[in-house]
């Protein structure tokens, strides 16, 4: 947690400068934003075991596995499916941002990070240039929040408004 996600992408984006592939930008997000979900998934996981189900099993002689994958795992499953649905709008524009800076994917690779920024030269003459990659990316980014909040309120039922 103490290490920013951008920042350590960038730092480990500048250490392999020449090897700057799909595959390397999801290796480095991934390698520093599953912090994140292992925390939700951790304290999903807690609250889960101490419920009253889980007793119930362990008192009928249920096994720990047939426990957690019977009773722990389905209901420790919504905060992160709906952690998961928000953090990819945070992933693509980390990604973005890579690509802005120019040391996430090549110019050869499409990135609305890479055309943001290619569209800075024609801003003046051409706005539209600009707005479009931007307001792609903003969209979907605004649309995998707006899902995960309606992932949220589709599998919590106490968060449902009566």
């Amino acid at each position: 947690f103490a290490i920013p996600l951008l920042l350590a992408a960038i730092v480990f984006m500048q250490m392999f400068k020449d090897d700057r592939n799909v595959a390397m930008v999801v290796l480095v997000l991934s390698a520093f934003g599953w912090t994140q979900i292992a925390r939700i998934t951790r304290g999903a996981v807690m609250s889960a075991k101490n419920e009253e189900f889980v007793t119930a099993a362990r008192a009928t002689g249920a096994s720990k596995w047939r426990i957690l994958l019977s009773h722990i795992l389905p209901n420790a499953m919504a905060p992160i499916i709906v952690y998961a649905t928000v953090a990819l709008g945070t992933f693509i524009v980390a990604e973005a941002s890579l690509s802005f800076m120019g040391i996430g994917l090549p110019p050869s690779v499409v990135s609305w990070g890479g055309d943001i920024s290619q569209a800075q030269t024609s801003l003046r003459t051409q706005p539209m240039v600009l707005f479009y990659p931007a307001m792609a990316l903003a969209l979907t980014v605004l649309s995998f929040i707006m899902m995960g909040d309606a992932v949220r309120e589709a599998l919590d039922p106490k968060a449902r408004k009566k």
